[in-house]
């Protein structure tokens, strides 16, 4: 585990995506545990189970949009801690009978089935609190850090994922389902948000031009949804670690509903292909972040 003991002497080289993404993944759970040490009882251990087994890939934007801007590990480790339990948090919720009423989660039984709901609610709200607690040791300066935190909350409240999570609970009970202009918008605050947040942090730490990278989040947060609805749609559950096939049963509109499931891949190219094309003022050093593009949408969970 390298979140733990982090070296200051850095080589800013790009590395190749599958290493920087495991060891980003490394560096956040570091992070989350160190935040955690000492910390026992019920509500600590569902924290540590919750961000367990993920990919790591919003940690894996942060700690790669901070190489680019000259900024090391050892400075950007808390921000990748904490978008992962940011992350994780919205996923324990996300889980509950209130909202999707999921079994299974990164493949394993979800923190409210292992426990109970109100262990669930608790390391939720706990995972949130503990993100903007690791956002605030960053390695950057005040004001950078004040633009982080408020950025963070942004991304995470009304205005971003909660927003759309808000949004995509309603629309299952609307009398119409929703045209293909709001499930853009709906995902743009349920998934892209934060994801912009992580691609940007390296940028608003450096006090650098955030534009580029947020171009690229944009539309890479949207490839990510429509990768997300071809996999519930081919996707076996024992691979992609939650159970699929949901939105089709509950007769949900979706990327693959509206556009069928040929011409959903075929966006989601493209939308991979712009996200590239708006890393160019960072020519061949970038090159790890169109790796991340195009896993995006080959993953298979």
């Amino acid at each position: 585990m390298t979140g733990f003991d982090i070296h200051s002497e850095q080589d800013l080289a790009a590395r190749p995506f599958d290493v920087t993404l495991r060891h980003a993944a490394d560096l956040a759970a570091g992070q989350i545990l160190h935040g955690l040490a000492g910390v026992d009882g019920t509500i600590a251990e569902a924290m540590r189970y919750a961000v367990t087994g993920g990919k790591g890939l919003r940690a894996f934007f942060v700690i790669e949009s901070a190489r680019l801007h000259g900024i090391l590990d050892a400075q950007a480790a808390p921000c990748a801690g904490a978008i992962e339990a940011l992350h994780a948090y919205s996923l324990v919720h996300d889980d509950m009978p209130c909202m999707d009423d999921d079994a299974l989660r990164r493949g394993q039984p979800t923190v409210h089935l292992k426990w109970d709901e109100a262990t669930a609610v608790l390391a939720g709200d706990a995972l949130q609190a503990l993100a903007f607690e690791l956002v605030a040791s960053a390695g950057c300066t005040d004001g950078a850090r004040v633009a982080l935190i408020a950025g963070l909350a942004r991304a995470s409240g009304v205005r971003g994922m909660v927003g759309g999570q808000a949004m995509d609970i309603a629309a299952e009970t609307a009398s119409q389902p929703l045209s293909l202009g709001q499930i853009t918008d709906l995902q743009a605050g349920k998934t892209g948000a934060l994801i912009e947040w992580a691609a940007t942090a390296g940028p608003v730490m450096a006090g650098d031009d955030a534009g580029p990278l947020a171009r690229y989040a944009r539309d890479l947060g949207l490839a990510f949804q429509i990768a997300d609805d071809i996999l519930d749609v081919e996707g076996d559950a024992a691979t992609v670690g939650k159970a699929v096939g949901k939105d089709a049963g509950a007769g949900k509109a979706t990327f693959v509903s509206l556009l069928g499931l040929g011409p959903a891949k075929t966006r989601a190219r493209a939308l991979v292909q712009s996200a590239c094309d708006a890393l160019a003022p960072y020519g061949d050093d970038a090159e790890t972040l169109r790796e991340a593009a195009r896993f995006v949408i080959a993953r298979k969970s």
